[in-house]
This record gives C-alpha cells, sequence and structure tokens, in this order.
C-alpha cells in the first residue's frame, strides 16, 4: 500500500471515530489534571473535538499533497515555524490556524484552570491522537518513513497553537489584572469617602469633578450610581479563646504568602466564594470587591441568607453611592464588635446593640478602664486574675458555679476572687450601673486591645 493511501486512510478512520477519541482525551484530562476534573465533560467536548478536527486536517492536507514528506510552514502568533525538509520533493503548506472563536474559548478557559494545565492538555491529547494514529498506520503496514514526517509536521503545529495560546491567556490575564486593580480601586474609593461627588447640573449633565482626580469619569463604567447596595467588610473567622476571639489586626501579605488561606489574596478569593450568590456586579459580571487594611469590603446587592460559621460580616444599611462611606463606618464598626464578641454571621450596627457602641466610642471606654481596671494593673499577675474572674463570670450570666466550672476553681475561691476585685476597683458588682460599666471596660479593652 502506498504512503499517498495509508496516510488518508488512518485520518479518515481517527475521523470517523472522533466522538470515540474525544471521549477518551476528555476522560485523560478530567483523570490527570484535577483543573480539569473540576469542569464537565459537556464542557470540554466542543474544544477538544475542535483541536481534534484542526489537527487532523492538518495532516490529512499534507498527506493531499502526494509526498512522502514536506517542508512547510505552520503558523502561530509570532515567527513562523519551518518544518524540515526530506529526501522527496518538497511543496509548501498552506498556514493552518486555529478555527475562528477558538481561541477566545481557551483563553476563557483560562480564567478556570491554570495556563500551564492546558499547555499539559494538549500534550496528553497529541499523545493520544498520535497513538491513535500510529496504530491505523501499523494496521496499513506503515513505515518509520512514514511516520516521521508527519510527526514533525504535527510538532510544529501544536508548538504554534501552544505559544499562540500561551500568549493570549498572558495577554488577557494582563488585562484583567489591571481591570480587577481598577475596580478594586473605585469601589475602594466609594467605601473610604474618597468619591467626591457634584450636584446634576439643570440640563441633566454631570458636572467636572464628580471623582477626585484619575478616578474622575470612570466610576459609571462599572457601578450604577442610583442603585442601593449594601457595605460590607468581612472576615474569616479565628479560632476562639476564652473570652472570644480577639480583635487583632487583620493579616497582611507579608505575614503569609500569596495563596495563603490567610493571607489577603487569599482571604479575599474564599470571601468572595462564600458571598457569591449576593455580592453587587458590574456591568461585564465582576464583583464590585476589595481589601481595606487586608480585610475583604464591597458591595452586595442584598443580605446574604443562611451564612452561619463560615464567615463574619459587618453590614451597613441599604444606600445609594453617595450615602456608601457612612454605611461602611457603622459596616466597620459592626465587625469589629462582632469579631470582638466572638460571632460568626452577618450583623448590622444595630444588631448588636451596646456593642458596636464600644466599638464606636473608643474615649468613653478608655475612660472606664482606667477608673474600673486601670487598679488592677497595679497588682500584676494577682490583678490579672481578678480581671479574668470578673470576665468569666459576666460571661456567664453572673451564675457562679457556672463561671467557677468556666475557671476550673472551687466556687468560695471565685467568689473570693470577685469580693477583692470589688474591694480594689471600689465597684460594686450588685450595683447596675457599676456592673455596666465593667461590663464595657472589659469589652473595651478585649476589642481595642490594651492601651498603647
Amino acid at each position: 500500500m502506498e504512503t499517498s493511501t495509508r496516510v488518508p486512510g488512518a485520518v479518515a478512520a481517527l475521523h470517523a471515530a472522533i466522538d470515540a477519541l474525544t471521549n477518551e482525551v476528555i476522560h485523560a484530562l478530567r483523570a490527570q489534571l484535577p483543573s480539569y476534573a473540576v469542569l464537565s465533560a459537556d464542557q470540554l467536548r466542543p474544544r477538544v473535538t475542535v483541536s481534534l478536527r484542526n489537527g487532523l486536517a492538518l495532516v490529512q492536507h499534507w498527506s493531499g499533497q502526494g509526498h512522502h514528506s514536506a517542508k512547510g510552514t505552520v503558523h502561530g502568533s509570532g515567527p513562523a515555524y519551518n518544518l524540515p525538509a526530506y529526501d522527496v520533493p518538497a511543496c509548501d503548506l498552506p498556514t493552518y490556524d486555529l478555527p475562528a472563536g477558538h481561541l477566545t474559548e481557551v483563553t476563557a478557559l483560562a480564567r478556570r484552570v491554570p495556563v500551564e494545565d492546558i499547555i499539559s492538555a494538549y500534550r496528553i491529547g497529541s499523545d493520544i491522537v498520535w497513538r491513535r494514529f500510529g496504530e491505523e498506520m501499523a494496521a496499513r503496514q506503515g513505515t518509520a518513513e512514514d511516520l516521521l514526517p508527519i510527526a514533525e509536521t504535527l510538532r510544529a503545529w501544536a508548538a504554534a497553537t501552544t505559544l499562540r495560546i500561551v500568549r493570549s491567556c498572558r495577554a488577557d490575564l494582563q488585562r484583567r489584572t489591571v481591570t480587577d486593580r481598577r475596580r478594586a480601586a473605585l469601589v475602594r474609593a466609594l467605601l473610604l469617602g474618597e468619591a467626591r461627588w457634584a450636584d446634576t447640573g439643570a440640563d441633566g449633565r454631570r458636572r467636572e469633578g464628580e471623582l477626585n482626580g484619575e478616578l474622575e469619569g470612570e466610576l459609571d463604567g462599572v457601578f450604577d450610581r442610583s442603585a442601593l447596595h449594601l457595605a460590607f467588610r468581612a472576615r474569616l473567622p479565628a479560632p476562639s479563646g476564652p473570652d472570644g476571639p480577639a480583635c487583632s489586626p487583620a493579616p497582611t501579605p507579608a505575614q503569609h504568602g500569596p495563596g495563603h488561606p490567610d493571607s489577603a489574596d487569599g482571604a479575599l478569593a474564599r470571601t468572595v466564594d462564600l458571598l457569591r450568590p449576593w455580592l453587587a456586579r458590574d456591568a461585564s459580571g465582576r464583583p464590585l470587591v476589595t481589601t481595606v487594611d487586608g480585610e475583604v469590603a464591597g458591595l452586595l446587592a442584598v443580605r446574604p441568607e443562611g451564612l452561619c460559621r463560615n464567615l463574619v460580616v459587618g453590614l451597613g444599611a441599604p444606600a445609594p453611592a453617595s450615602g456608601l462611606a457612612q454605611e461602611f463606618v457603622r459596616a466597620t464598626q459592626a465587625l469589629r464588635a462582632a469579631v470582638g464578641s466572638g460571632l460568626v454571621g452577618v450583623f448590622t450596627h444595630e444588631e448588636l446593640g451596646l456593642r458596636a457602641t464600644v466599638v464606636a466610642l473608643p474615649d468613653v471606654g478608655e475612660q472606664l478602664v482606667r477608673l474600673r481596671l486601670a487598679p488592677l494593673a497595679e497588682r500584676g499577675e494577682d490583678g490579672a486574675q481578678l480581671e479574668e474572674a470578673v470576665a468569666a463570670y459576666l460571661r456567664q450570666g453572673m451564675r457562679l458555679e457556672a463561671a467557677a466550672r468556666a475557671l476550673y476553681v472551687h466556687p468560695n475561691t471565685l467568689r473570693n476572687r470577685l469580693r477583692r476585685f470589688e474591694e480594689i476597683t471600689g465597684t460594686s458588682l450588685r450595683d447596675p450601673a457599676d456592673l455596666a460599666e465593667v461590663w464595657w471596660a472589659l469589652t473595651h479593652r478585649r476589642i481595642h486591645g490594651p492601651a498603647s
């Protein structure tokens, strides 16, 4: 059998079995690449089929020239790839490009899977196709001389295709990174009150200078000024201590590497995933989120439902663009109060009541700390033990037995410590006013930390 009939026959056999070949490639991709395993076969099938048909069409054209080998050009993006010449007369192959729309589809896929996995996917697919092609050629008594030029042709085409995809994905990633940073900057300007709003003129047009500096004129492209949104600030829950988690500063990228769950980018990704159904979005469908001092912040379309143990969220009231900064302050106070009280879930300033007021009035808290707790500081470890006793007593609803069990001490021991606390600080734990001031001082210290 002549090479001129062997190659077309092998290609025709693979074309006839394209569905089975596609399924085999998809199975291998999902088995070997975890990022592809989360994609359904239906999502992958169109892209895999197009790639297979394009590669087979190249070989089919090569064999149609009537030569065992060829010297030609397969274009990707950038310089052409020259195919090697052999002992038989050479001919020029036409340019083989990616089908229309295929590069866009692969670039979109790169937003969900790493680019290196896409490259690996082409290698895996090429290996399977080449093995199946070799089997078909062997069944037709094909020789190594028949296969060598075809292998070189396919390698050059695969290299050009991969290079173009990598360049396209890299350019797309750079564009999206710049856009995401711009969007985050605009959201941050809204939340922090850095956007300056001007009145609308009698003709209904906006006046100049609506936004500060380089932000001017860019907001309308990503945000509807008249829509009501809920400003939020969120944090992933921290392990609780006996007094609940302290409201310590959020981790920064310097403390944890990029991608770490507790780094700024890791926390952003996890928080966005948890809040995804309720996030407000821009015209392109991207969430309106940013980070403020290492914590995730942004805008919600509606209040989250069913969010329990996975996130702590401070929430502002629905407001237009001009009122978001004020509501973000209240959302921040709600978050601080919730974290300092060991709570998880979604809370507004009003829902946290006096806890949020402790956050909003730090000067009052400092005065009460000096009045009710400062005398204990002079007694060192003994004073700290007395403060711990009162904190446990209040935490357990002023139930002596329960507080003693929480501290692993006898009730009489706890009773003695509470009495000494009253003597040293001049406080009566039976006086509601004194009791409220002690609670405020303890809560202030837990939320704001010790005075510097």
